[in-house]
């Protein structure tokens, strides 16, 4: 039977180098009770245009830009770290 509590459990030990989850790009990690998955590849360029174009895909400066954010949140979606 599992068992509740009140207190937050923290995930951190301290340490000043940081918490690691995966050790692997290949490893599975599910948040908000979502099904676990390995580390996303998201195909597009590495920087994000700054330029924004009333004309543009959504108003982004160009549809490569458009595409490789909606690419990351669909991904950010099926890993339930968004609505």
């Amino acid at each position: 039977m599992a068992t509740s509590s009140v207190a937050v459990r923290q995930l951190s030990d301290g340490n000043s180098q940081g918490t690691v989850w995966g050790k692997s790009g290949t490893d599975l990690i599910a948040f908000y009770g979502s099904t676990a998955v390995a580390r996303a590849t998201i195909v597009g360029s590495n920087t994000l245009s700054t330029a924004v174009s009333s004309t543009g895909a959504f108003g982004f400066g160009d549809a490569t830009t458009a595409s490789t954010v909606i690419a990351i949140l669909n991904q950010l979606k099926i890993m339930g770290l968004v609505g």
